[in-house]
């Protein structure tokens, strides 16, 4: 190494540049699962090919790499936020996903639902049920990590929820059955967001918030990984999946006959499964 990684400015998303924290890189190894080993070998490669204005995009792209040779369930959960970015360009499965994250948490689920309100109708991403629970859910997908919802998403989701709340309090069948509102993101929030959130009493969730109970820590929980963190599919087989609602590693790996429609070789269709497997 020609140069001390402490003395190497990367450039940011922003275009800003800041002094490479080799910190950084190691947590997000350490949260994606990679034992001292995979982090070894990571670091030692990856501050050997620094360079003054490396951009974070170019690290993470050789972090992936390296990892991708030495365990692909370690690739996988290190590009996850990534493959969030992929459930679209819709959004629909992005809401596929949350759901299968509530039913993790033992809810009933249903998606796309026209809810009635005190004034009008509103269209709901997700409405999930659990004993003594309603819980709806506002859904909102980005396909870029510089894209934040801002404090009008907020106002304009709690006015919905708000609507539909009152209603749900003067029908004689919700008697006893709390109502909670949810607005959940697969990239961040806005500062002004999350203060009217917590002024409002609505329930947020970005991809690192609240702390220690965001999205990430909610998938890693589950180990409900997204088909998309897989590096064995191609690009048009995950929307082929994504299409016919498949999101999750997971329902590959237990339901191999979902992949039967692809007409995938033998040989490769068995890497699929073990890598999705390996996700779990």
């Amino acid at each position: 190494m020609t140069v001390q990684e402490s003395q190497v400015n990367v450039k940011k998303n922003t275009g800003e540049l800041e002094p490479f924290d080799p910190e950084k890189l190691i947590n997000a190894l350490q949260r994606s699962g990679a034992g001292k080993h995979e982090i070894d070998a990571v670091m030692d490669q990856v501050t050997s090919s620094l360079y003054e204005g490396i951009t974070t995009k170019k690290i993470y792209q050789l972090a992936y790499r390296i990892l991708s040779k030495i365990s692909k369930r370690t690739a996988g959960r290190y590009r996850l936020k990534k493959a969030l970015y992929q459930l679209g360009p819709s959004g629909f499965p992005f809401e596929f996903f949350v759901a299968r994250l509530l039913e993790f948490e033992g809810y009933t689920v249903q998606t796309g639902q026209s809810v009635q309100g005190k004034c009008v109708t509103h269209e709901v991403d997700v409405v999930a049920r659990h004993v003594g629970k309603l819980l709806m859910a506002e859904c909102k997908f980005h396909n870029s990590n510089t894209a934040k919802s801002d404090v009008k998403v907020s106002l304009y989701v709690h006015a919905r929820f708000r609507d539909i709340r009152e209603n749900h309090t003067r029908e004689k069948e919700n008697k006893g059955i709390a109502f909670e509102s949810l607005l959940i993101t697969n990239t961040r929030f806005t500062s002004d967001a999350v203060q009217y959130g917590k002024c409002t009493g609505m329930k947020l969730i970005s991809w690192d918030y609240p702390g220690g109970k965001g999205l990430r820590d909610w998938i890693d929980r589950a180990g409900f990984h997204p088909i998309t963190a897989m590096k064995s599919l191609t690009n048009r087989e995950k929307k082929k999946l994504l299409n016919k609602g498949i999101v999750l590693c997971r329902e590959i790996a237990e339901n191999p006959f979902l992949m039967d429609e692809l007409a995938i070789p033998e040989r490769r269709l068995k890497a699929i499964i073990k890598e999705a497997g390996a996700m779990i």
